[in-house]
């Protein structure tokens, strides 16, 4: 091992597309090699994964949100290795935070669906529920989501380099550096992280502001909401604030239009529209719209067709990568005749994957693994269920993978749930179609979804984890061969602890835990396996909007994402777009923009880092009987009046502080 350079920053091209023959250089040289996996960075990566899992399955069971894990993580890795006074750490960290954060994304695809199971189990008393559908539904699913993904790797985080924002990664990234870096350099992202943490604590722990301002603070406002079914709502948190600076713009204006399309054109008409005709686009609806809240019609309605876009930007996404899904098999059917590892030796170390022979055996042994567990596990010794079970993961899950990650890489959401919803019903309507119907049907269709849902959340996650890598040097084969360690910690920890609070709490009646996408997942599925419809004219709605934006061009996957996210988590992002427009055009000078962006980025990671961490603070204090929420005060117009003021001056704060940056020559 050599010695490593002085580390002042990520390069100037990390985030903008390259000129022609320009080269991205990531900071630890492709030529030299340099810590990375050894007895530390694995066993802190494991026990990361252990302590993020517990929590986050807690913590999503009991509030309906997965926080992210990478970059706490990433925080405390960083934290560890100063401590310690541990010099060259940077390799080390990357795969302590890449081993942890198989957590966040093992965690959000079992919670999602699993307890389902359970809360089914509580009205159909002949379901069974074991550790093993659990555990292996998680384990299996993230495996087949790191072996998806890795030949899309290149792809993603090469050649669209600087095409994608990849907000979580970049804010990542920036802490992972800033701590390597140390001294004054790091100050402005730790400033920011404590600015930005304490803001978003004080909201969650106090409610000192109201998180949410809406437009029914206004005295016409809530006569707009009930009669016109129109309202504005933004999330006044400094973490969304973050995230829309980094993730610019262009792509927010587009999310964020989606969103306006949804809340200001589909939700105010369709009651014009009548309810017969509201029965026809989702047969599950009972109520008159006239007497609902606009959330109502979006959560009813409007959201199911951005579902229906998603599925359509997905496919109109395969069709497009269809090239490069055929190069990665040509190029394992090459590595299969071929005798040597020659080629993987001429390959630089930071371009350098698992050999696709791995990955093919890989992906043959797993789905062979998934079959036996369907056949004895889930749906008792029926060969075409069992059969079509199989399919059905390993036709959806290969080719949503590429569709889970570019949501990462985009906005730094990935639109999981929704993609699962898409797939419980698919695998339900096959499923009844073969003959497998009722709680059998049910059990069937929920592993199943288990399964996928883990896979696509693993596959999004995994691109930020090798997207940090790639700018910062690591080894991607080291990244992925350890990943495989991660999930299986995960999902034995996730397993344990959701069947634990499901004994001590349990997921309906009383005092239970929330659990919401999961009760959600299961009253989708009873009707489904009971003979029910499914909201088939509002998926195609959603389809026709995607074909029609992808025809002028215009990235449908952004906008289908804007369509499905509720408005309060788009409309902040705008702003933080907007912000990053204008601290980086108000100077003549080119560099002094460039340098004034860059300095807003730092800040905005710092943002989305200190959001992070304090919210699982908070939660934490919440969770063990420390509740100082003054809620009146929180749900009022004045705490909505008194955010917007918070608001306004954490925005100035970004921008003061954004355009203090100096040239440094």
């Amino acid at each position: 091992m050599q010695e490593e350079e002085k580390i002042t920053g990520l390069p100037e091209n990390a985030s903008r597309e390259l000129q022609p023959g320009e080269e991205y250089r990531p900071l630890l040289s492709p030529d030299k090699v340099y810590a990375e996996v050894n007895t530390r960075s694995v066993s802190l990566g494991v026990l990361m994964a252990i302590i993020f899992s517990a929590a986050a399955a807690y913590l999503g069971l009991k509030i309906g949100q997965v926080f992210e894990a990478a970059i706490p993580i990433a925080i405390i890795a960083v934290g560890l290795s100063s401590a310690s006074k541990r010099k060259g750490a940077l390799g080390e960290n990357v795969i302590i935070q890449s081993i942890g954060a198989s957590s966040g994304v093992i965690v959000a695809g079992a919670i999602f669906t699993l307890p389902a199971l359970y809360i089914l189990q509580a009205k159909y008393p002949d379901i069974t529920v074991s550790f093993m559908q659990v555990f292996l539904s998680s384990l299996l699913g993230g495996v087949l989501g790191i072996l998806f993904l890795i030949p899309f790797r290149k792809y993603f985080v090469s050649d669209m380099h600087g095409k994608y924002p990849f907000p979580e990664a970049t804010a990542t990234t920036q802490v992972l550096v800033s701590g390597e870096k140390g001294g004054d350099q790091a100050k402005p992202l730790i400033m920011a992280g404590v600015i930005g943490g304490l803001y978003d604590f004080i909201v969650a722990t106090f409610g000192t502001w109201a998180e949410t301002v809406t437009t029914r603070i206004l005295p016409f406002g809530e006569h707009l909401a009930d009669k016109a079914k129109l309202v504005f709502k933004n999330n006044v948190g400094a973490a969304v604030l973050g995230l829309g600076y980094i993730i610019g713009l262009k792509y927010s204006a587009i999310i964020v239009a989606g969103s306006a399309l949804v809340w200001f054109v589909i939700v105010p008409v369709l009651p014009v529209l009548g309810d017969s005709f509201a029965q026809l686009l989702n047969p599950t609806f009972t109520g008159t719209l006239a007497s609902v809240a606009p959330e109502t019609i979006f959560k009813e309605f409007a959201r199911h067709i951005g579902i229906g876009g998603i599925a359509m930007a997905g496919i109109i996404g395969i069709i497009r990568s269809w090239g490069i899904i055929r190069s990665a098999v040509g190029l394992a059917s090459k590595e299969f005749k071929s005798k040597g590892h020659a080629v993987s030796a001429e390959v630089k170390r930071t371009q350098r994957d698992l050999s696709m022979k791995i990955i093919t055996i890989g992906v043959i042994l797993a789905l062979i693994t998934t079959f036996v567990f369907f056949y004895f596990g889930v749906v008792d010794f029926n060969l075409l269920h069992a059969i079509v079970g199989i399919l059905v993961v390993a036709v959806i899950a290969f080719l949503f993978t590429t569709v889970a990650a570019n949501a990462i890489a985009i906005v730094g959401t990935n639109p999981v749930s929704g993609m699962t919803l898409m797939t419980l019903i698919l695998a339900s309507v096959i499923m009844v179609a073969v003959g497998l119907k009722g709680t059998a049907g049910m059990v069937a269709a929920l592993v199943i979804g288990g399964v996928v849902c883990t896979a696509l959340s693993m596959a999004g996650g995994f691109i930020t984890d090798l997207k940090i890598g790639y700018w910062i040097g690591t080894t991607p084969a080291k990244q992925q061969t350890w990943k495989f360690l991660g999930t299986l910690v995960s999902a034995a920890t996730v397993g344990g602890v959701i069947m634990i609070l499901n004994k001590t709490y349990g997921f309906t009646g009383d005092n239970a835990l929330v659990a919401p996408q999961a009760n959600a997942m299961a009253a989708v599925i009873e009707p489904l396996m009971s003979g029910a419809g499914a909201p088939w004219f509002l998926y195609a709605i959603g389809a026709v909007i995607a074909i029609i934006l992808t025809f002028f061009k215009v990235p449908a996957l952004a906008f289908a994402l804007g369509m499905f996210i509720p408005m309060e988590l788009n409309a902040p992002l705008l702003v933080g777009g907007i912000v990053s427009w204008y601290v980086s055009t108000r100077s003549k000078n080119k560099e002094l923009n460039t340098a004034r962006h860059e300095k807003g980025t730092l800040l905005a990671s710092g943002f989305i880092a200190g959001g992070a961490l304090m919210g699982v603070v908070s939660a934490g204090l919440r969770f063990g009987g420390v509740d100082l929420m003054n809620a009146e005060w929180a749900e009022s117009n004045g705490a909505q009046w008194l955010g917007l003021v918070m608001y306004g001056a954490i925005i100035g704060y970004l921008i003061w502080d954004s355009m203090r940056a100096k040239l440094t020559k």
